[in-house]
């Protein structure tokens, strides 16, 4: 399949409209022009690749995604709805996309395949449920419920940020601070008692030191900083650091609750998402393991799907199973009674999310007072590295 822009007016109309489009050769390009209605005044075949270099963005996708639920909704045909949705966007990379799904649409080929070529852009768990939505002829629906999920990923990312911001920002403020007073005042002092001839404090000598360390050999510091970076950088894509890294996630002090909170809800709101859309249990569960970002998570998760697999029931198949919070089973099997099941897993997300934002807030009331704590100890050594043996020296003078 080409690209290919174009020039043409439309049919009863001097209006020039410019574009691109995706077809098999020039030919079939202008024919796919006038069907639309249009006249081609220029066919130019343009080079491949030009939207797999630019990556489109997550917020890209959501309003494409909630555009396209609203028109197939609204009842207009797929390929009407896609190709309004592409004029309406901006978004450069992400109008590629739509316009090369729309070629494939036009072409013959189901949304689900057409979709499924830009699997670098669309997750399994999108695939899925446009799958699923296909079949069953709740397309519109499928799309709501994946921008909703995309919607709350989002958030859930930015609250994370917002978490770890104030820190970050307030431990460089920290470290300039610090380093300006060992460059800037500390000599200061030094050359203050060696004119005088009075021997340093110790805790003055220790600033002295780590003062010379920074002027004079501040190059090993940053030569161990860069290796230590590239070193992790390198242990946590093998298979051994991605394992760790899932690990440290569940378990590191304060963030491991996080962690886990935020995985559960993940899972939860993804097998909801699926199972109302009529994909199976053995299916959900293999998808929304590969929805976890996680190793440890999703080799738990396949665990249950085995169990399924071999005739168990979901709720006593995920019971059990590592890192797995027992909600998920306790709703499951409710679910599985009451014939509800997406509807309990989707309160047991509800939960989950909730319980996510209160720790996320929680976390970031705690850090306030240990960044103060940090910034007091720092300020107390300085004080008493700085501040002190000037006065000490000026009360022995005087």
């Amino acid at each position: 399949m080409k690209r290919f822009t174009y020039k043409a007016k439309e049919q009863g109309s001097s209006k020039v409209i410019k574009g691109t489009i995706q077809a098999e050769s020039e030919r079939a390009a202008g024919k796919l022009l006038m069907d639309r209605g249009y006249i081609p005044e220029s066919i130019r075949d343009e080079a491949d690749g030009v939207m797999k270099s630019k990556k489109v963005s997550a917020n890209a996708r959501i309003t494409f995604t909630r555009s396209f639920a609203t028109l197939i909704g609204a009842g207009l045909p797929l390929a009407q709805s896609l190709r309004t949705v592409a004029e309406q966007t901006d978004d450069a990379p992400m109008k590629a996309l739509i316009e090369e799904v729309l070629a494939d649409i036009e072409a013959g080929r189901s949304l689900g395949d057409a979709f499924s070529k830009h699997d670098d852009v669309f997750s399994n768990v999108y695939l899925a449920l446009i799958r699923a939505g296909e079949v069953s002829g709740t397309l519109d629906y499928s799309l709501k419920r994946i921008a909703e999920q995309e919607e709350k990923d989002a958030k859930t990312k930015s609250a994370i940020i917002g978490a770890m911001t104030y820190p970050c920002i307030a431990l460089a403020v920290i470290l300039v601070v610090f380093i300006y007073m060992m460059v800037s005042v500390v000599p200061e002092v030094e050359k203050l008692y060696v004119s005088v001839n009075e021997e340093l404090p110790k805790i003055t000598e220790i600033l002295i030191s780590i003062k010379n360390f920074i002027i004079n050999q501040w190059y090993i510091a940053l030569i161990i900083v860069g290796v230590t970076v590239f070193l992790i950088d390198r242990f946590r894509r093998t298979d051994m650091g991605i394992e760790f890294m899932a690990k440290f996630k569940l378990n590191v002090p304060m963030f491991g609750q996080l962690f886990r909170t935020l995985y559960m809800a993940r899972f939860a709101r993804t097998a909801q998402i699926l199972l109302s859309t009529g994909v199976s249990v053995l299916d959900t569960l293999n998808i929304s393991a590969e929805a976890m970002n996680n190793v440890v998570v999703e080799r738990s998760i396949i665990s249950a799907a085995e169990k399924v697999k071999s005739g168990k029931p979901f709720s006593e198949a995920i019971r059990d199973q590592p890192y797995i919070l027992p909600l998920i089973p306790q709703m499951s099997a409710i679910g599985e009674q009451s014939g509800k099941m997406d509807e309990m897993l989707g309160k047991a997300a509800q939960v989950y999310e909730d319980e996510f934002d209160e720790k996320v807030a929680g976390i970031s009331k705690m850090i306030e007072p240990i960044m103060l704590i940090l910034l007091g100890g720092i300020a107390g050594v300085l004080v008493a590295g700085v501040l002190f043996p000037i006065y000490a020296l000026v009360e022995k003078i005087s």
